[in-house]
């Protein structure tokens, strides 16, 4: 295949596929609002968009599923038959076998054969939606020529061909649905690698400018300031473009679940209600491509393991449709992602008798875990307190890669549930994996980094402002008992004990607590570096950053801090 049409293919898989993802909405939502005639006209026009590009290629099974779909809602946004079970279910197999046909030609693979029972399936619903809805005006098998070829890569990018007059071009339905005007950005698809590779440079040249303006103290010019401030600004901003080109709403990986909970749901004859909230909130694209299975994963299993069956929540007094929820929202340099469930929670005391019995721990240990040490359990490797193996998934099966790949983005997973009312899944992930402003400190002559969303307020105070209070010590600040961490002592370090020192102030979600440090270097944008292997997740370390003058320094967690 030549370059100009491996193109084409791989601008028609892009969008085939973003097209798949708000099918997969759609007829979730028609299941709810089957009269709804603005989805039925949407889902038309979706399996119709595809049929066209996919005869253009000649992938006749592709063509042959939705085309089949195409006749049968063409007919029901007509106001001919009604959207039933039979109709609903062959209208998501259909969109089942185009997913898998568009992974196929996404591989390189032709797509397989149509299943003959989906075709049945659908001319059997078409046929019972009469009478006949009128035959389409082209085929979308037939031959292309190389004009009508010019005409698609054109319609593929929004864009009206120059060579073709307005007129030769066939909008089918045009006259029964006039298109509604809409303003369409222009775009230009980039590979993935080079946004990567910008990324790099972009981390590079904020290097770069950190060593020169740590440089710049040492001569006095007037003329090199200036320069360097400009250098800094423009850095600054080439820096947050490239970054906004990495980042995508989470609703990405979040437009998925209402059809993975819709069959999951129905497969084990439950009822689950999906409610989902900040889907507009923005965060780096790596770690929303890293998010996706794990929160399948979570999803699938609440449905599984947490939600209980109908009859049985009725008896336990709760509405019989279950409700699940999955959420994203920024927290500082956070962002926190939640899949919560209204079920029967998780027994604390099964996971330390089944940890007990297995040998992962003796039972004095077992003993003295608290409820948090309990839930952690399930993430061992192949921990799991079910007796029988579900095909769905198991709480406990799997949660270690879970936990693993969360923590590959420098995330971090916690359990919070309250047993026979449900159970809470808390991710909190970077906003970003590239370039982070923090504020740069020091103790026992080490510098440290503490990220920059993270920090209120800095501050020096007197001796006679500290006091302890429950155990704790805390430092009386405009009538607030502020918790304090000496740093020194946290890292195991010599640091500021006594006498005058610096406090930083670091708070998330109404926490607060106030780092005791030797001193305060300033502002910097640092370009993250991964831990080493043998201190990766490391609590109280997120990461490592080079410096301006060449240091490597440790990026603080300050949520370990907040919850000390």
């Amino acid at each position: 295949m030549s370059g100009h049409a491996s193109d084409v293919v791989a601008d028609f898989i892009v969008e085939a596929n973003e097209i798949v993802d708000r099918l997969g909405e759609d007829l979730v939502s028609l299941e709810q609002r089957p009269g709804d005639r603005e989805l039925l006209n949407a889902i038309f026009r979706g399996f119709h968009t595809i049929k066209g590009g996919a005869g253009f290629f000649d992938f006749a099974p592709l063509v042959a599923v939705c085309h089949g779909v195409e006749e049968l809602f063409n007919r029901l946004r007509a106001g001919n038959g009604e959207v039933d079970r039979g109709v609903f279910d062959a209208a998501q197999a259909s969109l089942d076998a185009v997913a898998g046909m568009m992974r196929s030609i996404a591989a390189g693979t032709a797509p397989g054969s149509a299943p003959p029972a989906l075709l049945d399936a659908l001319q059997a619903a078409t046929m019972q939606a009469c009478p006949p809805a009128p035959a389409a005006a082209a085929s979308s098998s037939a031959p292309v020529s190389d004009e009508e070829f010019d005409r698609l890569l054109d319609a593929f990018h929004n864009a009206p061909s120059p060579s073709v007059p307005a007129a030769a071009v066939s909008v089918p339905e045009a006259a029964a649905e006039p298109p509604r005007a809409a303003a369409v950005q222009p775009s230009t698809r980039v590979e993935t690698h080079r946004l990567d590779s910008l990324m790099n440079l972009a981390g590079e040249l904020v290097l770069a400018s950190n060593r020169l303006k740590s440089l710049r103290r040492r001569f006095r010019d007037e003329a090199l300031e200036r320069a360097v401030g400009n250098l800094d600004v423009v850095t600054g901003r080439l820096q947050n473009a490239v970054m906004r080109l990495r980042m995508q709403p989470v609703g990405r990986a979040f437009s998925r679940f209402p059809k993975v909970v819709r069959d999951v749901a129905r497969q084990l004859h439950k009822e689950v209600a999906l409610v989902l909230a900040g889907e507009e909130t923005e965060l780096d694209k790596n770690v929303v491509e890293a998010l996706a299975d794990p929160l399948v994963h979570l999803v699938r299993n609440a449905i599984d393991h947490g939600i209980e069956p109908p009859d049985v929540r009725e008896r336990r007094g709760k509405p019989r449709q279950g409700r699940l929820e999955l959420s994203a929202s920024q927290e500082g340099d956070h962002i926190l992602v939640v899949v919560a469930d209204d079920g029967g929670g998780i027994d604390p005391e099964a996971l330390r008798e089944e940890a007990r019995a297995r040998g992962l721990v003796d039972a004095e240990s077992a003993a003295r875990m608290s409820t948090e040490d309990c839930y952690d359990l399930i993430f061992l490797p192949g921990f799991s307190t079910r007796e029988a193996v579900s095909e769905i998934s198991g709480r406990g099966v799997g949660m270690d890669v879970v936990k693993t790949r969360i923590a590959a983005v420098s995330g971090r997973v916690a359990v919070r549930s309250d047993l026979g009312r449900g159970t809470r899944f808390e991710i909190r992930v970077p906003l970003t994996l590239a370039v982070l402003p923090t504020l740069l400190v020091a103790c026992a002559k080490r510098v440290y980094a503490l990220p920059l969303a993270s920090v209120q307020e800095v501050f020096t105070f007197a001796p006679s402002q500290r006091r302890w209070l429950q155990g704790r010590e805390v430092l009386d600040t405009r009538g607030e008992a502020l918790p304090l961490v000496a740093l020194g002592m946290w890292l195991d370090t010599a640091g500021t004990r006594s006498g005058e020192a610096f406090v930083v102030v670091v708070g998330q979600g109404g926490r607060r607590v106030g780092l005791l440090v030797d001193e305060v270097h300033g502002r910097e944008d640092v370009v993250i570096k991964p831990l080493p292997g043998l201190v990766h997740g490391t609590a109280g370390y997120a990461g490592a950053a080079i410096i301006g003058d060449g240091r490597l320094a440790p990026i603080l967690d300050a949520e370990t801090f907040l919850a000390a």
